[in-house]
């Protein structure tokens, strides 16, 4: 069901893009590339081998990568209807 001058079905367009924007998104960020180091990038700790085999590419040790994550925080979803509801934050 589509409000307004919207056509049948652009509703569920609009979440399907949003939600492949952040798939897309998270995959990026979430593959490291190239080969593993054996020790870590940024406290120069050994990275235990079943870590580099489970995580190709991997640049962290476990404590490092846990700091990391902790760091960022959730993004805000795109606003793809510009609707006011949506822009109250």
């Amino acid at each position: 069901m589509a409000g307004g001058w919207a056509r049948d079905g652009a509703v569920s367009e609009q979440i399907e893009a949003s939600i492949n924007d952040e798939l897309a998104r998270l995959r990026t960020r979430r593959a490291p590339l190239g080969e593993s180091l054996t020790h870590c990038a940024e406290c120069e700790e050994e990275i235990p081998e079943k870590r580099r085999l489970a995580i190709p590419g991997v640049k962290l040790c476990i404590d490092c990568q846990q700091e990391r994550d902790g760091v960022h925080k959730a993004r805000g979803g795109i606003n793809r209807r510009g609707s006011k509801d949506s822009q109250l934050k």
